[in-house]
């Protein structure tokens, strides 16, 4: 079967292409703002625990967002934060505050896939995707925990820098609710995330447990999300480097 004809094929199979189905996963989650509390358990190859808490804040949505994360626990890490710049048409920007050391600073595009602070978490997994720096196919339909999904693969197009060669999505059919994204270097598995305990609050749909394994090292973070609010009044200009700085 040539290209031409599983496109028709893919198409024809749901009534939608990959990247409408894409697409409508993104608007199910937008919002004009965001905050929670993430409790996170961390987890290294030997089964040893480490617990972690950090405070999100978001402005914008996607492509054309703005995000300050900041840990708040343990005392070793409480007060290192990462300001992440998302743009619509090239890599983000991304700067981190090390309190420890009073200085900030700017994460280089080939430093974007170590772990942020011991967590399984990359520096580029805590941008958020924008469907329009990917391009889709659809692979298939595959049940995830017993729920009917479209399976769909993404490829990072020329203007997103990425450490990922392709992606995987599990799609939720009757919500459009993203449970799963495996993300492959060359062949191979990089990282799994897994959302779960999805809830409609405000009418957005929102995973509140998180679970990211890193598959070389064979560690895990599992991250609970609590006090979530969406669409609260925050202000453009605590998203700046020098709030970075001087926020508490």
């Amino acid at each position: 079967m040539n290209k031409a004809w599983w496109l028709l094929w893919t198409v024809a199979a749901c009534g939608q292409s990959a990247a409408e189905i894409a697409q409508k996963a993104q608007e199910r989650t937008l919002s004009k703002s965001e905050h929670y509390t993430g409790t996170l358990q961390v987890m290294d190859a030997h089964r040893k625990v480490a617990a972690k808490r950090w405070i999100f804040d978001r402005i914008g949505s996607h492509g054309n967002s703005k995000s300050i994360l900041r840990f708040t626990a343990p005392p070793e890490v409480k007060g290192v934060a990462l300001l992440v710049v998302n743009h619509p048409d090239r890599a983000s920007d991304q700067w981190m505050w090390t309190p420890a050391l009073e200085r900030d600073r700017r994460i280089a595009l080939q430093d974007r896939s170590g772990r942020f602070f011991g967590t399984d978490f990359s520096f580029e997994d805590l941008e958020e995707r924008d469907v329009n720096q990917f391009s889709y196919s659809l692979l298939r339909e595959e049940a995830m925990a017993g729920v009917a999904c479209w399976k769909l693969e993404s490829r990072p197009r020329q203007t997103k820098a990425s450490q990922y060669t392709a992606s995987q999505l599990w799609i939720r059919k009757d919500n459009y609710a993203i449970v799963r994204i495996d993300h492959y270097k060359k062949g191979d598995v990089a990282r799994r995330i897994d959302y779960s305990d999805i809830e409609n609050i405000q009418g957005i749909l929102t995973p509140r447990t998180i679970a990211v394994t890193d598959i070389a090292r064979h560690s895990s973070t599992v991250m609970k999300i609590e006090n979530l609010r969406y669409n609260l009044p925050i202000q453009d200009s605590d998203f700046t480097v020098e709030a970075l700085r001087h926020a508490r």
